[in-house]
């Protein structure tokens, strides 16, 4: 299995004074994997250490921050030698410890030659509670499910996968029937690692099971790590997330978690959901202007879940409705469409918001350098962007986007990209 992120080590493990690295994302996404894989393809040696449920690293952590008597802690509890030139260092689960991760500020003062990569599921949270963090003395990366192209290289299809990237669309053209049922099969089995991997090996047979099981594992961790007295309104937004997607106007709308309910009631159910990597909030824009961050409205955002294939299984669809014919891309409203396209283009790293003027909705707008990227998605086969065009006349960007069905094409104002394409936006927008 391949990853994108892997080039993104490559490169932090090629600066020559690298910082701490700390992978951020939801719990099941592969940042386990992707630590250890890079240590056994890149380095002679990695000292993994899981610090969940780990009383002998709480321990060692929890006295003074001397570097050479926790790297001899360290030695004997991975029963190794740790050197700079040829050790990976991989603190797992290190929200778990949290002087493991005031450490990393003293790793960096003290010895910078260490190669340290750090992951924590529940991190965020975890800051959020008042966890000492090394501000300035380590590097970030998001890790998200794999998104389409990686998908596409998991299931064997490398050569669709060359083509893509190749541009060449009238042969792309050609295959679109093949890109358009594997982009059927993602939106069932979506991009988890452990359910990619068992579609793999065992085709759907499996994926519904393994699905739910990683439903109820984000469930027990609401109980679990949750203040008791947010985890009733945590599990009501959760549960709401498949009909607030389902609407026309997916703006998120309180009352339809409860009626009466209210945003200050909701805040923190919120905040925790973002931040274990659950849910992200995707902002309105007041003015489509640069930069896109100082014209949030806060009080109006659309929520998308983790996975498009958990989304699904979240919402009961069948895999028969998916996987006949071309059913599925109005199916549900669209929302599994838009939900797919969100997640392609977070996982290329873009920030997105959403523009909303006198009845009319743009569905996603991304910065790219001093330009504004309008996006209009279509779940079907229709040439029409009424509200793309609007945006257009009254702004005049110098990209108007549109990913729908229909087959990539560049027009005076308008570029159709297909949606199995769209994770391409950004080397797209530099042709």
């Amino acid at each position: 299995m391949q990853r994108e992120a892997m080039t993104r080590l490559i490169e932090w493990k090629n600066e020559p004074d690298h910082l701490p690295l700390i992978i951020r994302g939801a719990r099941q996404v592969g940042k386990t994997w992707l630590m250890q894989e890079f240590g056994r393809r890149y380095f002679d040696k990695v000292a993994y250490i899981n610090f969940e449920n780990n009383a002998r690293m709480k321990t060692l952590f929890a006295g003074d921050f001397d570097i050479p008597r926790i790297l001899l802690g360290l030695e004997v509890e991975t029963d190794m030698q740790i050197s700079p030139r040829d050790t990976l260092l991989i603190f797992d689960e290190i929200q778990e410890v949290p002087q493991a991760l005031t450490s990393l500020k003293y790793f960096r003062e003290n010895a910078p030659e260490y190669s340290i990569l750090a992951a924590g599921s529940l991190l965020g949270v975890a800051l959020h509670a008042g966890s000492s963090f090394p501000v300035g003395k380590v590097d970030f990366m998001d890790l998200h499910p794999m998104n389409y192209l990686e998908f596409l290289a998991a299931t064997g299809n490398d050569r669709l996968l060359d083509l893509l990237k190749s541009r060449n669309w009238d042969l792309i053209h050609t295959f679109r029937d093949k890109y358009m049922d594997l982009l059927r099969h993602y939106y069932i089995v979506g991009g988890m690692p452990e359910v990619v991997a068992s579609f793999v090996s065992n085709g759907l047979k499996n994926v519904e099971q393994i699905q739910a099981r990683l439903l109820a594992a984000y469930e027990q961790d609401f109980s679990k790590h949750a203040p008791n007295n947010i985890v009733p309104r945590i599990r009501q937004l959760w549960n709401s997330i498949p009909a607030q997607l389902s609407k026309d106007n997916k703006k998120f709308i309180y009352r339809q978690v409860q009626e009466g309910a209210r945003a200050r009631e909701y805040d923190l159910a919120m905040q925790w959901l973002s931040d274990c990597g659950l849910i992200q909030q995707v902002k309105r824009v007041t003015k489509p202007h640069i930069p896109l961050s100082a014209y949030e409205d806060p009080k109006a955002f659309k929520i998308f879940t983790l996975d498009v294939g958990l989304l699904a299984a979240q919402s009961g669809l069948s895999f028969n409705t998916i996987l006949e014919g071309d059913k599925i891309f109005t199916e549900f409203k669209g929302a599994l469409t838009e939900q797919y396209v969100q997640q392609q283009l977070v996982s290329r790293q873009f920030k997105l918001y959403y523009w909303y003027s006198a009845s009319t909705e743009l569905d996603f707008l991304l910065q790219k350098s001093a330009d504004i990227v309008p996006i209009e998605v279509k779940a079907e086969e229709n040439l029409k962007a009424k509200s793309l065009r609007s945006f257009y006349e009254r702004y005049r960007p110098k990209y108007a986007i549109r990913t729908s069905m229909s087959n990539f094409r560049r027009d005076s104002w308008l570029t159709n990209i297909p949606l199995y394409s769209i994770a391409l936006l950004d080397d797209l927008l530099e042709t």
